[in-house]
């Protein structure tokens, strides 16, 4: 069984790191893969290669395509794929190696259009099974198969990096300076719990709107905006809480790293949080674009020592049940075998 995985993606982002953990863990579980990406991810690249996954780069620009479609076609014909795997539209709108099984990868609501030459498709959750659906999808074409996180044990950072102290409520927030991430939220929330401190991982456009709004509410001195970090297991040991504050979220791998760490999660009613955060449970589930909801519910896991234990040892649960790497390496094989059976 022989994979090909295309990648187009940006040099940041959740879904990019993401694909490398996958292809990596599909590698040590013994699967042959060779994957084509983007050269704007070098450490990752250089996991890759560490991990014995044969990968090439290409461009994939629209508006000169010629180049990456030679890379694609020499690339397929001397691997000869029984699967080609794509992970974004752009990725989809190269496709090679018409004689394998064609698989789109939906980690976000994204358009049946792009994925043209698919015939099999995996959905992250529920809902996105649903949106595949909704886009004329069959079914028997479409398989669920979640994402997942390693457990990992790192070392906090100091807080003294960034001047944070020691005995405050540390709240983290690892996302894409973007409207639809709801950091402003967050922000109007911050200022309604005294004594928290905050950390937002990422970058994004709306950096310099985010900065004037923290100093227009006068929590400057309790934010701290640190752009795009590598070291998220670290941020993640070093925070009391974790916050996803999302209009849109189609999943949010940043809820399972908490579960993962032990880590007590409040988390917007977005699309993926409200298909798998049952409040009290295993996190704190609170209306979008509400930061009244929002500040009430990090001041109780703050002030109640009981909640914080419940919903961590609830989020504990629900990752191991579907979100772990063992999991995760299961069910992708269990669909690669699957789709090459119908095939023949």
């Amino acid at each position: 069984m022989r994979v090909m995985q295309v990648m187009a993606g940006g040099p940041v982002g959740g879904i990019e790191t993401l694909f490398y953990d996958c292809v990596i863990a599909l590698a040590e579980a013994g699967l042959a893969q060779f994957a084509i990406v983007r050269p704007n991810m070098p450490i990752h690249l250089a996991r890759l290669k560490a991990a014995g996954v044969p990968v090439v780069t290409a461009d994939f620009n629209n508006w000169w395509s010629w180049p990456t479609k030679r890379v694609m076609r020499r690339t397929a014909a001397a691997f000869k794929p029984d699967i080609v795997q794509y992970w974004t539209g752009r990725a989809a709108s190269y496709a090679v190696a018409k004689d394998a099984v064609q698989v789109g990868w939906y980690g976000g609501y994204r358009q049946r259009k792009h994925y043209q030459t698919c015939t099999e498709f995996l959905g992250v959750t529920q809902d996105m099974l649903r949106h595949l659906q909704s886009q004329g999808i069959a079914p028997e074409h479409m398989t669920l198969v979640h994402n997942f996180t390693e457990r990992r044990t790192a070392a906090p950072v100091s807080r003294k990096t960034f001047t944070t102290p020691e005995g405050a409520p540390l709240l983290l927030a690892l996302a894409r300076l973007h409207w639809m991430k709801g950091l402003d939220t967050l922000l109007d929330a911050l200022a309604k719990v005294p004594g928290a401190w905050l950390w937002i991982a990422g970058e994004g456009p709306d950096r310099e709107k985010l900065v004037a709004q923290a100093a227009r509410l006068g929590i400057s001195d309790r934010v701290r905006f640190l752009g795009w970090r590598e070291d998220k297991d670290a941020l993640i040991a070093t925070a009391d809480i974790c916050v996803v504050p999302s209009r849109y979220e189609s999943f949010g791998a940043v809820l399972i790293e908490a579960w993962a760490a032990g880590k007590p999660l409040v988390a917007a009613a977005a699309q993926g949080p409200r298909a798998y955060v049952e409040d009290e449970k295993n996190g704190m589930l609170v209306p979008m674009n509400d930061a009244d909801a929002l500040a009430g519910a990090i001041s109780r896991v703050i002030a109640d020592k009981d909640l914080r234990a419940r919903i961590v040892e609830g989020g504990r649960n629900s990752y191991e049940a579907r979100f772990t790497k063992e999991v995760y390496v299961r069910d992708m094989f269990a669909f690669y075998e699957r789709i090459l059976k119908d095939r023949k």
